[in-house]
């Protein structure tokens, strides 16, 4: 972890781009909420294939306005180089300094895979045709993508991330830290050493983590799993139970010296800043 601990902590809340006018109200008051808790920036997600472009796109502006940094996702599955550039000056035009760049899923149904095939691709064409004006995070795998051949190719692909200009990593969700702290030290053994930032999944409805693990290849550790399931429709056990959880992980982190957390808020405060406030983190 040597090479984490010299970075600065920052700390992150994603969004994805409300629906509804109800869904961009509740996000407004959320987003109220933990603005109080003094993050480095908000992200806000691109739907497969760009499917949700209008709305990152408003609810970064918005987000901006409100006088706080704004991290879009960009994807390229799907895009063609001018369809990316296109976006690029928007955020440009727009005053935007920060990036999320993924490879992104295809919508269903979808043939094409675009121009761009890779995250790594994407890093690189961001950086041809806008030089250093983003900072780019990327994403990275410490229980492996769920598509990787194996860890060791999970770890090269990653790699070609950094090599390309990325400037810092956002993890996908995990509950053992183990599996983080390995990944940070085959990654420090493969000469990267850009801050690698946990990310954090709040537990407040089983049946919904049990779901987007599956999706995303993420491990819900058996010992968590079965007592999830026994609490059943129990939503106020199901909390409790998940507050512990994911403050116990959070609290052995940044003990070991991670640089960071990055909570994926699912447009809801309560959860994640409970888990600020027994960590004791700074406002």
């Amino acid at each position: 972890m040597d090479t984490q601990r010299k970075h600065p902590r920052t700390y992150s809340f994603e969004f994805f781009p409300p629906k509804t006018p109800e869904g961009a109200a509740k996000l407004r008051e959320a987003r109220r909420e933990l603005a109080r808790l003094g993050p480095r920036f908000f992200s806000v997600t691109f739907g497969a294939g760009g499917s949700t472009r209008d709305r990152t796109l408003e609810t970064v502006l918005e987000i901006q306005r409100e006088g706080l940094e704004a991290a879009p996702h960009i994807s390229c599955i799907g895009a063609t180089r001018t369809d990316i550039a296109a976006i690029l000056a928007q955020y440009r035009a727009a005053g935007i300094r920060h990036i999320v760049a993924l490879r992104g899923d295809l919508p269903s149904g979808a043939i094409g895979a675009g121009e761009l095939r890779y995250a790594n691709e994407l890093v690189a064409f961001v950086r041809e045709t806008t030089g250093d004006w983003f900072e780019i995070e990327v994403a990275c795998y410490p229980e492996c993508h769920p598509q990787a051949k194996s860890p060791a190719d999970d770890l090269v692909n990653f790699k070609r991330k950094v090599d390309a200009g990325a400037n810092a990593a956002i993890t996908q969700y995990f509950y053992n830290a183990d599996a983080y702290f390995r990944f940070v030290a085959d990654c420090e053994r493969a000469g990267v050493g850009i801050p690698i930032v946990p990310g954090v999944m709040p537990i407040g409805n089983f049946s919904q983590l049990a779901r987007f693990s599956d999706a995303c290849g993420a491990e819900i550790p058996r010992w968590i799993r079965l007592r999830l399931q026994s609490y059943a429709d129990d939503v106020a056990s199901i909390r409790a139970f998940g507050l512990d959880v994911v403050t116990a992980l959070c609290d052995r982190l940044l003990a070991a010296g991670a640089p960071g957390l990055h909570f994926y808020t699912m447009n809801q405060a309560a959860l994640t800043a409970e888990i600020w406030k027994r960590l004791g983190l700074p406002r």
